[in-house]
């Protein structure tokens, strides 16, 4: 039995590697980083198969997918993913595909192959994970938070197309906010409070998909988030959320 998990170099899918290994899976990380991997790998009590990769490219998600064609793959979490803090008009164009094409591409192409692969088996795990982002209008962050919201739909629709089915296969989204990652110095973002444990994050977020929950949020406060929002009419979410995102410019932090 093994374990694919995307962006697995640092963060929470560094720690969800970690905590499924102790499980007894066999991992199978990958990246762009290979020094990183390596080190990740030396760190695991079973088998880790190493296989840098950069996802944002279409036809590495296709040859991932392929070398994985005789591996017991039982779980697949799409964790790859970053952010940029920016207006539409500000930001970097090139930058802004490159994010549509980790976050939503890759975990497009990677469900489905390997959601092909698990309900002709008939079991499996497939993880893909979004953020409180999914739920909101994002201004300063208005690309990231598109393509948050698309994992969540797209993850929706998959589990009610395997519930028709009555298929066995799992199908779930992890929609943290705030965490302590590295993603904040890739975004230029901070926050006056202190961001989620990443390693808190990934065991819960581990422990809830065993337990086939369809939508995985960390922490008690932000479980409210999306209750709120759809209370509040678009208007609102949006000046406050432009609001919020002000408070973000800097260097450290996480988008919700």
């Amino acid at each position: 039995m093994a374990a694919l998990i995307t962006g697995a170099s640092g963060g929470i899918g560094y720690y969800m590697a970690k905590k499924l290994s102790e499980m007894g899976f066999d991992i199978i990380i990958t990246a762009r980083n290979r020094d990183k991997l390596d080190r990740l790998a030396s760190e695991m009590s079973t088998k880790t198969i190493v296989i840098p990769a950069d996802l944002s490219k279409p036809e590495e998600c296709i040859r991932l997918h392929e070398e994985l064609k005789n591996e017991k793959v039982e779980i697949v979490i799409n964790n790859a993913g970053f952010g940029e803090f920016a207006s539409l008009t500000e930001g970097d164009l090139e930058k802004e595909i490159n994010m549509i094409d980790l976050n939503i591409k890759a975990v497009h192409i990677l469900t489905k192959l390997f959601l092909r692969d698990f309900t002709q088996k008939g079991y499996g795990y497939i993880l893909n994970v979004g953020s409180l982002a999914s739920f909101l209008p994002g201004p300063m962050m208005a690309t990231y938070y598109g393509t948050k919201a698309y994992v969540y739909r797209l993850t929706m629709a998959v589990r009610e197309e395997l519930r028709r089915h009555g298929s066995r296969v799992y199908c779930g989204v992890l929609c943290p906010g705030p965490v302590a990652t590295n993603f904040n110095n890739r975004a230029g973002v901070r926050f006056a409070t202190k961001g989620l444990d990443p390693q808190y994050c990934a065991e819960y977020a581990v422990e809830k998909m065993f337990e086939e929950k369809a939508v995985i949020i960390p922490g008690k406060l932000e479980k409210l988030l999306p209750i709120i929002a759809k209370l509040s009419p678009e208007f609102l979410q949006t000046f406050f959320c432009y609001e919020f995102q002000k408070k973000k410019g800097g260097a450290q932090g996480h988008s919700i």
